[in-house]
């Protein structure tokens, strides 16, 4: 039987690694929000949690695997890039080295963090969609994002901060910093979650594809088992 593609599939998976990419190389720099104190990833990354939704929902938590693993190698494939960008000799006509390297030079820390901390929130939030909608019978759409979301993005932020500010910053302002953007990315989600649910109607009815994780594997590892 021959294999269609699904260009909205196609397509999600695009947003997703593209807003994962742009979420690691802006994660740099703390942004105020009034009297809130946030990375600048908070702008684009919750966006991907809200595709990772829909692929796990519409496609199933296998192919939302495939997806999440295609993310992870590309964001290195791009930190790669980065890195030989900067160990190469610079033309003397370029003259902005030290500015080239702080915005493209991650720390080793912030680096293995983000990688980790990716995996564990998206592994999670997809296996958190996957379950409950098992356990809703396919109902309650919006439980389960917001759900799924919370797992994910307080794990995500638990990880990444641990590793990469853990006795960098001060543990108080750590942990603030973890319930905030735990807490900004889960109201993104609510704030983003009536346009959510008519994305996941509208892409279900035009893939004519309702995917239920019976009997499946949850080993992230298994990426062959489509």
């Amino acid at each position: 039987m021959k294999k269609t593609l699904s260009v909205a599939y196609m397509v999600c998976g695009l947003l997703f690694t593209t807003c994962l990419i742009v979420a690691n190389i802006v994660e740099q720099k703390l942004i105020s929000l009034g009297p809130i104190e946030a990375t600048a990833g908070l702008l684009i990354f919750p966006i991907s949690y809200i595709i990772n939704d829909l692929i796990a929902e519409v496609w199933g938590f296998r192919k939302a695997r495939l997806i999440i693993w295609y993310g992870f190698l590309m964001n290195f494939l791009v930190l790669a890039v980065f890195q030989l960008s900067i160990l190469v000799p610079g033309s003397p006509n370029f003259t902005h080295q030290e500015a080239f390297e702080l915005v493209l030079g991650n720390t080793v820390r912030i680096t293995i963090g983000s990688f980790i901390a990716f995996l564990f929130g998206s592994f999670l939030n997809a296996y958190v969609m996957s379950r409950m909608k098992l356990m809703q019978k396919g109902k309650g759409f919006s439980l389960r994002a917001i759900f799924s979301t919370l797992v994910g993005e307080g794990a995500d932020s638990i990880v990444f901060f641990t590793i990469a500010f853990a006795g960098v910053i001060p543990t108080d302002d750590l942990l603030l910093l973890m319930l905030t953007q735990t807490g900004m990315k889960t109201a993104y989600e609510l704030v983003m979650l009536p346009f959510t649910t008519r994305l996941v109607r509208w892409v279900k009815r035009k893939e004519n594809t309702d995917v239920y994780d019976e009997g499946i594997s949850y080993n992230p590892f298994k990426i062959s088992d489509l």
